[in-house]
């Protein structure tokens, strides 16, 4: 490809995926302040109008991240568009075009619903996980687009079957988490436990009602998943020591799920403090598009023998 449309082609995709965490991050924002009715029951309009006039905090928070989604849904569209053009002679590319822009759709969709006649807490956290999988095709695409994988030669990887199984996993299970994550916010289920890591630190006993069982199986779930990616990455350091990108990647996976845990525990002995609970969502967003690039690398590389 000529070197400046190239170079414009990665600045689209850099500003895609930036936008596509602004609407992650906007859509966590519009749930934790409780601000998904700032606009009444209107969509595309706010209040019955196309441009709110009366102001108030939960309209420009809600109406602030319908203008984002809109305006990253056409970056997004642009960049399948044209990586599809561009790169669609790599096997990856247009299934992550596809993907990127259809579920960016379909979580517009979701929100779009949840305005117009409201969703079961069950659907509603299906929203952010789906927006997860557009900002994954997205930051995929991107790579793709910068070439990353010719920086180590990523199709004369040799990695072991147990590495791919347990790349697969953890990817799926992340999703499960991610989901329960969710769950715990849609069902108001945050704060149900005062204490941490047990509901109640005075005794060790089952959940009392559907509200406990929701927060601490996704303790439970996010416990399981610290310990998983802690030996992945021990298996990585250990197993793996002449590929920088599988020890590098692993690590880093472990760090950000460290991060995602501790922000975690912080929202709860917070009481919900705003800025942790973002940075709650931005780790686990980071994690996710981390492992799907793992998976990526899983299958490009050569199985060992």
């Amino acid at each position: 490809m000529h070197g400046k449309r190239h170079n414009y082609l990665k600045w689209l995709a850099v500003a895609a995926t930036v936008g596509m965490l602004l609407i992650l991050l906007g859509g966590a924002l519009v749930t934790k302040t409780e601000s998904g009715l700032g606009c009444g029951r209107h969509w595309p309009g706010c209040n019955g109008e196309l441009i709110p006039s009366e102001i108030t905090a939960e309209v420009l928070i809600e109406f602030s991240h319908r203008l984002v989604t809109g305006a990253v849904g056409i970056l997004i569209v642009a960049l399948a568009v044209w990586a599809w053009r561009a790169y669609g002679h790599i096997r990856e590319t247009k299934f992550l075009a596809v993907m990127a822009v259809f579920f960016l759709v379909l979580q517009a969709l979701i929100g779009a619903a949840q305005v117009l006649w409201g969703q079961g807490d069950f659907i509603l956290a299906l929203h952010f996980g789906i927006s997860l999988l557009s900002f994954a095709s997205v930051f995929l695409l991107t790579l793709l687009i910068f070439e990353v994988d010719k920086k180590f030669n990523a199709e004369n990887l040799r990695i072991g079957r147990k590495l791919r199984m347990h790349t697969i996993g953890v990817s799926l299970y992340s999703y499960l988490v991610i989901y329960t994550g969710a769950l715990v916010r849609h069902t108001e289920s945050s704060l149900i436990c005062a204490d941490w890591p047990l509901c109640r630190n005075d005794e060790f006993a089952l959940p009392r009602n559907m509200f406990e069982w929701v927060q601490m199986g996704h303790r439970f779930a996010a416990a399981l998943i610290v310990v998983w990616l802690g030996y992945i990455a021990w298996h990585a350091m250990r197993d793996y020591k002449a590929s920088k990108v599988i020890r590098s990647g692993w690590l880093t996976a472990f760090i950000l799920v460290l991060m995602q845990a501790t922000t975690g525990m912080l929202v709860v002995l917070t009481q919900l403090n705003l800025a942790v609970s973002l940075l709650h969502s931005l780790f686990i967003s980071l994690l996710f598009g981390l492992l799907c690039y793992m998976v990526l690398l899983v299958s490009r590389g050569r199985q060992l023998s």
